[in-house]
């Protein structure tokens, strides 16, 4: 009988080096099903390239990804996504001169789903987006095309989702909103999270758990609360703002 996996997602001793230099050494992270891990540390720790080596755009050095118990480490790009693994990047992807629902569509379709038109459907609702289904992308607000560029990213319902800063140039108020999104996407539709942000509002209030990266290691992780309380944590990364 086959048994399910604890971890949707399960990163074992992944290391990347490149000569003498360590971008990541022995990085260790799981995800539960329907989880926000949230990701933090200063500039360069190290946090987009574990993205990077669990999506596969960065060959290991050493190291196992695994995905719903499969080992995925051999596995190129579009393998992972196809299997339920996928991404945001920092700067938007999105096609500015495309209607909202056409570009979400046609990225269902090269996904490979039966139904793109239905799963278009889904994931402008889920986003609220569907009301600017037939607006071009460049006349959206920066917020939305925020929230179109994680729409791109939802189609054919992913398992495991990885952001990159998601919030990167939104306001205040754009970023608890989306924020919001993430928070009720992960219930409705089991999605698991990776999220690297620099907003220790947003990180804090959304995340069940909390990874600190520093110089491509992990030196702390736990509950918000625990991190919060992490003495070598305050001392590093968030001084004041803790």
């Amino acid at each position: 009988m086959k048994t399910t996996p604890r971890y949707v997602l399960q990163a074992e001793d992944v290391a990347i080096h490149y000569g003498g230099v360590k971008a990541l050494d022995g990085v260790a992270i799981t995800l539960e099903k329907g989880q926000i891990r949230g990701l933090i540390g200063p500039n360069g720790a190290g946090k987009s390239t574990v993205i990077d080596a669990i999506t596969g755009r960065r060959r290991l050095t050493r190291g196992k990804v695994s995905l719903m118990g499969e080992d995925v480490s051999a596995f190129g790009v579009v393998e992972r996504r196809r299997r339920g693994l996928s991404r945001s990047f920092q700067r938007t992807s999105i096609f500015g001169q495309m209607p909202v629902r056409k570009q979400v569509e046609l990225a269902s379709h090269k996904m490979g789903v039966a139904d793109s038109a239905a799963d278009a459907d889904a994931v402008l609702r889920e986003l609220d987006l569907h009301r600017m289904a037939d607006v071009t992308a460049e006349d959206l607000g920066y917020g939305e095309q925020r929230r179109l560029d994680l729409a791109l990213a939802l189609v054919g319902r992913p398992s495991v989702l990885l952001l990159d800063e998601p919030m990167a140039g939104l306001s205040v108020k754009e970023s608890l909103d989306l924020a919001q999104h993430l928070k009720a996407l992960t219930s409705r539709w089991d999605v698991s999270v990776l999220l690297v942000e620099h907003d220790m509002d947003v990180v804090f209030g959304i995340s069940d758990v909390v990874t600190v990266f520093e110089l491509g290691r992990v030196i702390a992780g736990g509950t918000p609360a625990e991190v919060r309380a992490d003495a070598r944590v305050r001392e590093a990364y968030l001084g004041s703002a803790a």
